[in-house]
């Protein structure tokens, strides 16, 4: 075995800096639509779910700062009606996400059916198909922190 660059492949590429800002909307509300899975997978098997993150905090002792896991809250996305019937509706921030003209949720048989749903979901999401009706809800939120 000889240690050459002739048996390696030699490209020249050039590394983006830069994530398309759709690409990283859509990113945001596929970690919440899982986030979404794990709460819904968590209430069916009768466990429970806590979302955690990282922050930065000063001790209070030392003048250190540092990171440590705190827990998150994580409302849930879905509800039941009087008529029993549950419906998903999908978020970006605290907005709901209007999916098409006119209609905002998406009706989910039983609670059985709901992780495979919120699981199509994320792949709708990831195909792109939702960029258009994400960029009108990020906009509408920048503009209210505007006026």
């Amino acid at each position: 075995m000889t240690n050459t660059l002739t048996n390696l492949k030699l490209v020249a590429a050039k590394r983006t800096t830069q994530v398309a800002v759709e690409v990283l909307r859509r990113q945001k509300l596929m970690r919440r639509l899982e986030e979404q899975v794990q709460l819904a997978t968590a209430q069916l098997t009768g466990g429970s779910y806590k979302a955690t993150k990282l922050r930065t905090v000063t001790d209070a002792d030392t003048g250190e700062n540092k990171t440590v896991e705190v827990a998150k809250r994580v409302k849930a996305w879905w509800w039941q009606t009087d008529s029993k019937k549950l419906y998903i509706a999908l978020k970006y921030g605290q907005r709901v996400i209007e999916l098409a003209k006119g209609k905002n949720a998406v009706e989910v048989g039983s609670k059985e059916e709901l992780v495979a749903t919120l699981e199509q979901l994320i792949a709708v999401v990831g195909s792109g198909a939702l960029d258009t009706q994400i960029a009108a809800v990020s906009s509408a939120t920048k503009a209210a922190f505007k006026k």
